[in-house]
């Protein structure tokens, strides 16, 4: 299954995307541990919920920590 929106329209040519899924992955394990900490069921898998959100930029990739 793909995510919508694709890497490609949520970062620039000169990034990783390396890095941008691992950023990702990041906050999506932060959002998984906010759910299980509040006991909340969600329907959206919480890799779908950290994409969202960088899409809507309400997260930012921090490129030069890596």
């Amino acid at each position: 299954m793909m995510l919508k929106p694709a890497m490609y329209q949520i970062i620039s040519k000169k990034d990783s995307y390396y890095k941008f899924v691992v950023a990702v992955a990041k906050r999506a394990r932060e959002i998984s541990d906010e759910i299980d900490e509040n006991k909340i069921i969600c329907e959206e898998k919480p890799v779908k919920m950290a994409v969202d959100e960088f899409a809507k930029g309400k997260c930012r990739a921090d490129f030069s920590q890596f």
